[in-house]
Order: structure tokens, then C-alpha cells, then sequence
């Protein structure tokens, strides 16, 4: 029978009935930074822990793992991740990407990739017809689903069939959704992209980013890549991670019930202008997030009549804290214009719909009618305060 998701947080089936490392539960930090060795050509199998750490590689396992994959690689952030799959190509390479990404993607793409000769096609993934962009010097397909901050969803698999019939790889930021809820390798994918400081680490305390794959030939590149360029975790950061993970189950269930309470409360307020989460039925890619998906996550986004509102909320919320990132157990509020997507051009900003006055929500495990209360006394003040003493 195979490992439910739940127990594959907990447990890596290969360790199972082993009592190395002393019989430590909890996997031990081998906080080394190189190994000695009985004699010439007798290696303990680790050599430089920036080739690779026992800590590090543990992680890699269980990450690869929970995604349905065959080898991970651990960095020591998600934008350095995507920095080494970058070198994945080469001068003159032409890459699709979603046009509504991570704003540290973007400026990455733009000012690095852009500068080292890769060329860009950034379209709306989930609408428009990718085989319409791909050209002979297209080598992959680079989406996020939910994006970043729009929550637009894309068919993984319908674009995997479209990437396998034109010879080029697929690969998916997963960040959004986390491994617990969807696993787009098992769609197609031929990476995934975490940022393991969000749900993965689920408490905002380390930074972290991950590579998955199941094809052998990208596999060896990449692990060629992360000794070479020195970009690995470090062994503390990586035991941290591990420590997350054993909770992402149970921390991604509550979260995603909260963000569904949350969600269903702001489409009754009348300052609120839009309310953008795949788990109601109104969203454009509900259905297609059942399909691929095992929940709807915990991120949504919603916007407010105006610019003033949404100033005023940021300096308002007290337990819900004004703060960059997600994924962690707290409940974070995000100024996308200011900070997640603070370099992205404004005309491209406008284009994806992040205006001045939306607001992204990271929902943490906190009780629900917590959270409520202190939204429903933040939104009464502003609007009090924003109609000269009055309530609209």
C-alpha cells in the first residue's frame, strides 16, 4: 500500500526499522564542514559539506518523497533555487513564463537571466495557448498554479501534454500549494520549485528552497550544478525544515479551513471589491483545482475600494501582523505594490491586476473567529475613520 502524505511528513520509508545515528528520533545536525577518511579511496560517502551533509541529504529524501520524485535538492533559499535551475540553459534559450509570478521570479528573470542571454515570453498560462509562443529555441514552460498574487490556476497536466509533444520541460513553482495538496510531478511536471521557507518551514524562523525531479538526466545535472556553485542548505537551516515538515499535514488542514472562513466573511463586506480564492465555487479555476489538487491551500488575495483602505487596515491589524513572506503558522497581510512585487514594472504590475488597493492574506492556524474579530473591528474603524466619524 503506499504512504498516505500524512505519514510520508513523519516518516522516510528507507530509515524505517533502522536505529542508526544512536536511534535519534529526531535526525541529528551533523554541523561539520568537512570529513576524515581512513585511507585513500575510503570515503564515509561524504567528503565537503558543500558536495553534501547527512542533514541536508535526509531533508532532500523526505522532500523528494512527499513530492513523488526520485532525487531533491535543498538551497539555501527558493531564489537561489531558481538561480541554479536557471543554468539550467543556456545564451539564446527561450523560456515561457507565466506573466503573474513571484516578484523576486520576475526581477530575477528580467535583470539576471535577461543579462545572461535567456529570452523571456511572459503570457497569462492559464488563458492563452502556450503552443502559440513555442518556438525552436523554446527549451521549457515555467508556471506557478495558484499564481503569485492573483491566485489564476492552470491546468498542470494540460500543459505537461503540451510540453512532452514539443520536447521541452515543464516546470511548476509549487510554493502556493505545498507538496501536501498537490504534487505536479504526478501531473507531468518535470520540476518543481519550492520556496521551503513558506510551508514547507511553516514558522517564518529560516530560509529555505527546494528542487524535484524524477528524470535522471536533469538529476545529475542539477546535483553537478549545487556542488559546483555552492548553494546547498546548511545543515541547521536543513534540520529546521525537517522539524516543519512532520507538522505540514495537520498545519495546511487548519490553514486552508481558516482561509475558507476568512474568504467567505470578506465577500459579505461591503468595502470589499473582490475576493480571489480557488476554494469558492466562483473561482475561475475551482473546478480544475479539485481535479489536480487535494484542497485549495491556504493564500488568498482580496481588494478594497481604495488605496486609503488599504493603508489603513495594514497600520490597524495587531495579531495578524503586516509582514512579507507566508506560509507560516502566523497569519500574514501582504502590500503586494510594496513589497513582494516591489520591482516588478508598474505597467506589468497593472496588466496582472495588482493595484494599490489589494492585499494578500497568508492564514495561519490561529482560531478563525480570532482572526475575524480583530478583521471585523479593523475594517469597522477604517471605514468609521475614512467617513469622518462615521459608519458607511
Amino acid at each position: 500500500m503506499e504512504r498516505s502524505i500524512e505519514t510520508k511528513c513523519l516518516h522516510l520509508e528507507e530509515t524505517e526499522g533502522s536505529t542508526a545515528n544512536y536511534g535519534a528520533i529526531s535526525y541529528p545536525i551533523y554541523q561539520t564542514a568537512t570529513y576524515a577518511h581512513e585511507g585513500v579511496g575510503k570515503s564515509t560517502g561524504y567528503d565537503y559539506s558543500r558536495l553534501q551533509n547527512p542533514t541536508r541529504e535526509h531533508l532532500e529524501k523526505v522532500v523528494a518523497s512527499l513530492e513523488n520524485g526520485t532525487d531533491g535538492f535543498a538551497f539555501s533559499s527558493g531564489m537561489a533555487a531558481i538561480s541554479l535551475l536557471m543554468e539550467l540553459f543556456k545564451p539564446g534559450d527561450h523560456i515561457i513564463a507565466d506573466s503573474d509570478l513571484y516578484g523576486g521570479s520576475i526581477r530575477l528573470f528580467r535583470n539576471i537571466s535577461e543579462k545572461n542571454g535567456i529570452r523571456f515570453s511572459n503570457i497569462d498560462c492559464y488563458r492563452e495557448n502556450i503552443e502559440n509562443f513555442i518556438t525552436p529555441e523554446t527549451k521549457a514552460v515555467y508556471i506557478e498554479t495558484p499564481t503569485n498574487p492573483m491566485m489564476h490556476v492552470t491546468d498542470i497536466a494540460k500543459v505537461a501534454e503540451i510540453t512532452k509533444n514539443s520536447g521541452i520541460i515543464l516546470i511548476v513553482d509549487n510554493t502556493f500549494m505545498s507538496p501536501y495538496f498537490q504534487n505536479p510531478l504526478d501531473l507531468g511536471a518535470d520540476i518543481v520549485v519550492h520556496s521551503g521557507t513558506k510551508f514547507l518551514g511553516g514558522h517564518n524562523d529560516t530560509l529555505a528552497g527546494f528542487l524535484v525531479t524524477k528524470n535522471p538526466e536533469i538529476a545529475e545535472k542539477l546535483r553537478f550544478l549545487i556542488k559546483t556553485t555552492g548553494a546547498g542548505l546548511a545543515p541547521f537551516d536543513s534540520w529546521l525544515i525537517l522539524r516543519g515538515i512532520k507538522t505540514l499535514g495537520i498545519r495546511m488542514e487548519k490553514s486552508q479551513e481558516n482561509a475558507l472562513k476568512i474568504a467567505e466573511w470578506l465577500k459579505l463586506q461591503k468595502s470589499v471589491t473582490s475576493v480571489i480564492y480557488p476554494g469558492l465555487l466562483e473561482h475561475s479555476g475551482h473546478e480544475i483545482m479539485k481535479k489536480q489538487a487535494r484542497g485549495f491551500g491556504a493564500m488568498l488575495t482580496f481588494s478594497v475600494k481604495n488605496k486609503a483602505f488599504a493603508f489603513s487596515i495594514l497600520e490597524k491589524v495587531r495579531m495578524i501582523k503586516f509582514a512579507e513572506s507566508l506560509g507560516g503558522v502566523e497569519t500574514l497581510i501582504t502590500y503586494p505594490t510594496t513589497q513582494t512585487h516591489a520591482d516588478v514594472p508598474q505597467e506589468i504590475r497593472e496588466k496582472n491586476g495588482i493595484t494599490d488597493s489589494i492585499l494578500r492574506l497568508s492564514v495561519g492556524i490561529e482560531n478563525s473567529d480570532d482572526l475575524i474579530y480583530e478583521l471585523e473591528k479593523v475594517f469597522r474603524e477604517t471605514e468609521r475613520e475614512l467617513n469622518g466619524g462615521e459608519e458607511s
